[in-house]
C-alpha cells in the first residue's frame, strides 16, 4: 500500500520544485524540523558526506522543512550542502505523509514536523518510510537498507 507523494515547493534559492522533476528517478526525502539545529545539522551533513554513495545507487536527495527558503539557503551554504532544501511552510507535504502531528519536547506537547524519512520510487510512490526517527545514525540505516 504505497502512497504517492506530489508537492509543489520552493527550494533555497525559490525555484519551484515539484514532484514532476523527479519522475522517473528515485530519491531520498528527509524531513528535518528546522534549519541551523544541531539535530537537523547533524543529519543533513550525514546526507550531504554520503551522498556519493546514494547517487551511485541511482538516489537524489532532498531536505524538506517548514524553513522559509531564505533561512535553507543560509543552512545549505554553511554546511556546503549538494542537494536542494525545499519549504513545506504550510506542512500540507509533511502532513499528507504523516510527518507533521503532535510531539513531546522539553517536556511539552506540541504540534510540529516528527523527522522522518521516505524513499520513493520512480513512479513517486512510497517505498520505504522511516518515521520519527533520531538524527544519530539514521543516514547509516538508510544506507543500509538501500544500498546494502
Amino acid at each position: 500500500m504505497s502512497q504517492k507523494v506530489t508537492f509543489s515547493l520552493l527550494n533555497q534559492d525559490g525555484e519551484l520544485v515539484t514532484d514532476a522533476d523527479f519522475r522517473g528517478r528515485k530519491y531520498v526525502m528527509f524531513f528535518y524540523p528546522r534549519a541551523m539545529t544541531p539535530g537537523c545539522t547533524k543529519e543533513s551533513c550525514d546526507f550531504r558526506d554520503s551522498y556519493e554513495e546514494f547517487a551511485e545507487a541511482g538516489y537524489d536527495i532532498v531536505g524538506v522543512s517548514p524553513d522559509p527558503p531564505s533561512r535553507n539557503k543560509r543552512f545549505r551554504e554553511k554546511e556546503g550542502l549538494n542537494f536542494d532544501l525545499l519549504s513545506d511552510e504550510d506542512h500540507a507535504l509533511a502532513e499528507s505523509l504523516g510527518a507533521w502531528g503532535e510531539k513531546k519536547m522539553y517536556g511539552k506537547v506540541l504540534q510540529g514536523l516528527i523527522r522522518s524519512t521516505f524513499v520513493i520510487d520512480e513512479k513517486g510512490q512510497v517505498e520505504k518510510a522511516y518515521r520519527n526517527v533520531r538524527a544519530t545514525g539514521h543516514v547509516e540505516r538508510v544506507k543500509a537498507d538501500l544500498l546494502g
